[in-house]
Parts: C-alpha cells; sequence; structure tokens
C-alpha cells in the first residue's frame, strides 16, 4: 500500500488576499482557488491556504518547505519582503551541527516556516 501525500493546511490570518498575493510573490504557484481555500504549488510541494484565523493555533504551527538553493531562496526572499513591504520575519540561514541548512520565516499569519535544502 502506497501511503497518502498530505498537503498541509496553512492559515492566512486576518487578511486572505494578502496571504494569496505574499505567497504568489513568493513564486508559488496558485493552482486552484474557490471560497476561501487555494492550493499552491511549487515543483512537487503543495499546500492550502485556508481564509482562517486563530492567533493561537497559528503561532503553533510550522511547515516545512526543501528548496535545492537556499542561497537563492535568501536573496529572492529578502528581496520580496523589501520591496512589498510584508510585515513578515525571516532569519538569515542557519547551519545546524548536523548539517542542514535552514531559513526561518513567520509568514504574514504568524506560521513559521522552516525552508531548508536536503542534506547532502
Amino acid at each position: 500500500m502506497k501511503a497518502a501525500k498530505l498537503r498541509p493546511f496553512i492559515p492566512s490570518g486576518e487578511d486572505y488576499s494578502l496571504a494569496q498575493r505574499f505567497f504568489e510573490d513568493l513564486g508559488f504557484e496558485k493552482v486552484y482557488s474557490d471560497s476561501g481555500l487555494s492550493i499552491f504549488r511549487i515543483g512537487e510541494q503543495e499546500f492550502f491556504l485556508q481564509n482562517f484565523h486563530n492567533q493561537e493555533f497559528q503561532n503553533n504551527y510550522m511547515v516545512e518547505l526543501v528548496v535545492e538553493d537556499l542561497d537563492g531562496w535568501w536573496t529572492h526572499i529578502q528581496t520580496v519582503v523589501r520591496e512589498k513591504e510584508y510585515p513578515v520575519r525571516i532569519k538569515e540561514p542557519t547551519v545546524y551541527p548536523w548539517g542542514k541548512r535552514e531559513i526561518n520565516l513567520i509568514d504574514l499569519s504568524g506560521v513559521c516556516w522552516h525552508i531548508s535544502e536536503p542534506i547532502k
């Protein structure tokens, strides 16, 4: 039996349309949108963006995104956030003792994204 590939649900926070624009500006492709639910894709990875606001839930929710070019993503995220003045928090790439490199981004709703590259 093959395991199902689950897509995470991301709460939009107070402004669903702003959250959609943020992810589009980061380069995610919106492949579906209807009635407060959108599906975004980048490469093989997808997530549901839901028109949902619950600060306690959002502040305790984490998502992992694996990318091939972490340095390129770091530059891109900085550019998008600076040019569009999105109220997000980002932390520069961190290298962990076991070899993992990761960027941490707190998005518009308070969800923490761990953006990392595959460990080689």
